[in-house]
């Protein structure tokens, strides 16, 4: 990379966690960032989900290199045993930081396009001499051309839900029923969102913590005395197996094994009822609006009132066209780092820590970091995010024994068998590799520490 390309900052896009640990480390190392951010403020998209409570502590979502950044100005960090709220996050940690780097973070600033300045993706010629060039959609209309000696795109995934239908694509009828569909977890507190959901008959689709959350929360709008007749209907693709749960009380996280019980105790107390093997094929409106589930099988479903798709979330990967991305074909995730991730073959344990090697591409300089580095696979963790960032602005500023250097732990999940892409419990085992058998749940038996799930912090959406 010659002198003036040096001389650049950095463009991190997204002022989110993990884009805003980045910069953090980046001015740690003495390299000028420059996030641009499409929202408003800082942790946008974690805003929106303010109201779930995360199943990660304090003390596992705060970056080393942004406390670094943040301890001059006064801020103290959080009780590092508690659990913050997605609201907690961004206002007592995120825009704190954001604060702090001050004009280096700009916001209504979305990103439309990156490629090397004079060269298209097919030009090699010199290709790697050239700057970065970004560009920016501002809120005010205007457009603009920025210049970078590296991008590190921190942009997540939370713009781009899945949608319900089991082939990927929007189930037919789907985009047509949008008035009563969701894809995300309500908040239940807010009055108007709670009377679009009390006393009325909700499919949740999708098996993972954001499911679990939403279950949760349908139960506990179900046993208010004045709530009677609110009901969920878990719509799962596969079967029910001792992994559909999560790790429970081998988990690690306590909280994230205990959003798993308080979604069987769900099922148990009849709050919800579960529908196995179901792939949603259509999504009709019958004579009354409700809406009718069609499964790929011709199941129909009794008709339902809301429906709360939460099927996972998808790269953005439009305004990178012009950049040479290696990514896996599966998950759209860096090819080095899909084998550690693919919920294809995962087994009990946790995923290896990893950094700039595995995040790296054909296009020298850039990097896609946090939940956008995940692709499709989920499980994403914060602190799998910041151990990211903090390899990455090391290789950037050409330190590569720090960048190499593994300085993280992961937390076993508890979870054998993969992550549940497998129709029938016996398919998980035999193609996953699980440590150990896997296990019919009967539904209706009493949950252990049910009580203490219903305590517990009911979310986990983590470094969106």
């Amino acid at each position: 990379m010659n002198a003036p390309t040096i001389e650049l900052p950095v463009v991190v896009i997204g002022a989110g966690p993990a884009g805003l640990a980045a910069a953090a480390h980046l001015v740690d190392r003495g390299i000028e960032p420059l996030v641009l951010e499409a929202g408003p403020t800082a942790g946008a998209a974690v805003r929106e989900w303010s109201h779930v409570r995360l199943f990660s502590t304090w003390g596992e979502v705060v970056d080393p290199a942004a406390e670094k950044l943040l301890a001059p100005t006064g801020w103290t960090r959080p009780d590092p045993a508690t659990y913050p709220s997605g609201g907690d996050w961004a206002d007592r940690y995120l825009q704190p930081l954001a604060d702090v780097l001050g004009g280096r973070v700009r916001y209504g600033a979305r990103v439309t396009g990156v490629s090397r300045a004079g060269r298209d993706r097919i030009v090699d010629a010199d290709r790697d001499q050239q700057p970065f060039v970004v560009h920016v959609a501002h809120a005010d209309g205007r457009e603009e051309r920025l210049f970078a000696r590296a991008v590190i795109d921190a942009s997540g995934t939370w713009a781009t839900p899945s949608p319900a239908g089991g082939s990927g694509l929007a189930a037919l009828g789907e985009k047509a029923a949008v008035d009563r569909i969701t894809y995300r977890v309500p908040d239940l507190k807010d009055l108007a969102v709670r009377a679009r959901y009390a006393g009325k008959r909700t499919a949740v689709i999708g098996s993972g913590a954001s499911a679990f959350t939403a279950l949760a929360y349908l139960a506990d709008l179900a046993k208010a005395d004045d709530d009677a007749g609110t009901k969920a209907v878990w719509i799962l693709r596969r079967g029910i197996s001792g992994s559909t749960f999560g790790g429970g009380e081998a988990d690690q996280l306590p909280a994230r094994g205990a959003l798993g019980l308080a979604a069987k105790a769900a099922v148990d107390e009849g709050h919800a009822e579960a529908v196995t093997g179901f792939r949603t094929e259509a999504v009709e409106r019958n004579t009354d609006g409700r809406l009718v589930l069609v499964g790929e099988d011709g199941r129909r479903l009794d008709a339902v009132d809301e429906v709360i798709v939460l099927t996972g979330f998808r790269p953005d990967l439009s305004f990178l066209s012009e950049v040479r991305l290696n990514l896996d074909e599966r998950l759209q995730a860096p090819v080095e780092l899909a084998p550690l991730i693919d919920p294809n073959q995962h087994s009990c344990g946790t995923v290896y820590p990893h950094g700039h090697r595995e995040l790296a591409h054909p296009e020298q300089g850039i990097y896609l970091v946090g939940m956008k580095s995940y692709g499709r696979a989920p499980t994403f963790l914060a602190m799998t995010g910041y151990e990211q960032v903090r390899s990455v602005a090391a290789a950037i500023a050409g330190d590569l024994d720090a960048a190499d250097r593994v300085e993280l732990t992961l937390p076993e999940t508890g979870v054998c068998g993969g992550a549940g892409l497998f129709d029938a419990p016996d398919a998980a085992q035999a193609d996953g590799g699980g440590c150990c058998a896997p296990q019919l749940v009967q539904l209706g038996a009493p949950v252990a520490a049910s009580a203490v799930a219903a305590e517990a912090p009911a979310g986990g959406c983590c470094g969106s």
